[in-house]
């Protein structure tokens, strides 16, 4: 079916003129997000199934050696802009510079970190370039023959997995949950290109626009569930605000940090940020230990790919056992009180 009978409004594209998978480089305050690394590691995976190359896409002010990083973590080539406009994080004007770029470099797959600004801004740049995009992708693949992205999500129930395809549009636009793909090493012996484009050359967005500042957090009890290597998580079977306490004390006697199920942050017994879940955050800390949670596949999700899981509930027939390396059945309190002296005893002793 051809793209006009799709959708009329839509001029028609020659794939054949697209070639080559873009990552677009999300930055704060001097550091490049994880996602984004992460995702460079995957477009090498399929750019080296079609034999193209990866380009990185970074935008800002003040970038400095920061747009060698790419490189070092396994892109081909740097393609950034740097200008004073872009030195506040505006989605009207990111997009239009990708969009820019997009249309005179022509990639065929371009990519995005799901973090809340590759949310706003991947759809801005698909509506621009009249282009399909799929959001909050868990895997991708590319068909050899037809070079079409093949991205996986799950469906709202999170029962089965969806395979979608742009067979008729390019670029392919996808943006990535974090943490779903690992963090390439880092190698400051790589070289790649680093292109350099101007902002006067492209056109800028009519209509007034607002801004968003960046925000410099101060520091918190506990890292965030995406950063920390041990992460303590908190079901429904913790029964309410005095359990995530609890689990808070256990988290910092182990250096660790607190999460919870979708159940937890519903009720408002932590906050929505530490929720971990196919609706939350993807983690893959060296442990994960489950306190009264029960495994239900949504949660499951976001926490599989944790290298080592503990699981501690009060019901032997809880799904979480299924995916736990190591089960403690029992009252919660008791156990988490146990390993609380314990690890007191320990300090002492040392």
């Amino acid at each position: 079916m051809s793209s006009a009978r799709i959708c009329p409004e839509w001029p028609q594209v020659n794939k054949s003129e697209y070639k080559g998978i873009w990552v677009y480089i999300e930055h704060q305050n001097g550091v490049i997000k994880d996602g984004s690394l992460q995702l460079i590691g995957k477009a090498r995976e399929l750019a080296a199934k079609i034999n193209v190359d990866v380009s990185a896409v970074m935008i800002g002010h003040n970038l400095g050696d920061l747009v060698k990083e790419p490189i070092y973590y396994g892109a081909d080539r740097v393609i950034y802009i740097d200008d004073e406009a872009l030195s506040v994080y505006i989605p009207h004007l990111y997009a239009s510079v990708i969009v820019n770029l997009v249309n005179k470099y022509k990639p065929e797959v371009v990519l995005f970190a799901a973090t809340k600004r590759g949310r706003e801004l991947a759809p801005y740049v698909a509506n621009t370039l009249r282009a399909g995009i799929t959001a909050d992708c868990t895997d991708l693949d590319i068909d050899v023959k037809t070079r079409d992205l093949d991205q996986v999500r799950p469906t709202y129930g999170g029962n089965i997995l969806a395979h979608i395809r742009t067979p008729n549009r390019r670029p392919q636009l996808a943006s990535v949950r974090p943490n779903v793909f690992p963090t390439p090493p880092r190698d400051t012996n790589r070289k790649g290109e680093v292109i350099r484009e101007s902002l006067d050359k492209l056109p800028k967005p009519n209509g007034s626009l607002l801004g968003v500042k960046p925000v410099i957090k101060g520091d918190s009890d506990l890292p965030p569930v995406e950063k920390a290597d041990l992460v303590v998580v908190a079901g429904r079977g913790v029964a309410g605000p005095e359990g995530v306490k609890l689990l808070i004390e256990l988290a910092k006697a182990l250096g660790g940090t607190i999460g919870g199920s979708k159940k937890v942050t519903d009720a408002g017994w932590l906050p929505a940020d530490r929720q971990i879940g196919q609706t939350g955050k993807t983690i893959r800390p060296t442990v994960y230990i489950g306190v009264g949670v029960s495994g239900a596949i949504q949660h499951i999700f976001g926490m599989k790919e944790s290298k080592i899981i503990v699981a501690i509930n009060s019901d032997p027939n809880a799904p979480i056992f299924e995916y736990a390396d190591y089960g403690i059945v029992g009252d919660y309190r008791q156990v988490v009180q146990a390993l609380l002296e314990t690890l007191s005893s320990m300090r002492k002793t040392n």
